[in-house]
């Protein structure tokens, strides 16, 4: 039930974020809206808890445990890419969204196959 959870929220966090770049794009002045500023950071807490909530169910730390921290690594990656992504305009917001999508698709890749090193 928890996975089914955080599967939802992964979407749920993928869509907001891609959602909120257009809105920077096309109308910025949406980003005001106290919801938009909001929804994203419960969306993301709840994804991040659910998160913690499998390691912890699966016992993923008592074993071999490098790709959760690689995980991690990226995702800070993500939300720093995906703030310069939103805030910032031209091409710098473009090449920044695409490093926040490639962060995303690595996090993905690494969770479904617990191996850091996904080109190999």
């Amino acid at each position: 039930m928890i996975k089914f959870f955080h599967l939802i929220f992964i979407l749920l966090s993928i869509s907001s974020f891609v959602g909120r770049v257009y809105l920077a794009e096309k109308r910025p002045e949406m980003l005001e809206q106290k919801w938009i500023k909001i929804g994203p950071h419960i969306i993301n807490s709840l994804l991040l808890l659910t998160g913690f909530a499998l390691v912890f169910q699966g016992s993923w730390l008592s074993g071999e445990y490098g790709w959760i921290v690689a995980k991690l690594i990226a995702l800070l990656g993500y939300v720093g890419l995906g703030i310069v992504a939103i805030k910032r305009q031209g091409e710098l917001r473009w090449k920044a969204f695409a490093g926040a999508i490639a962060c995303f698709v690595y996090i993905i890749t690494v969770a479904v196959s617990k191996n850091i090193f996904i080109f190999f």
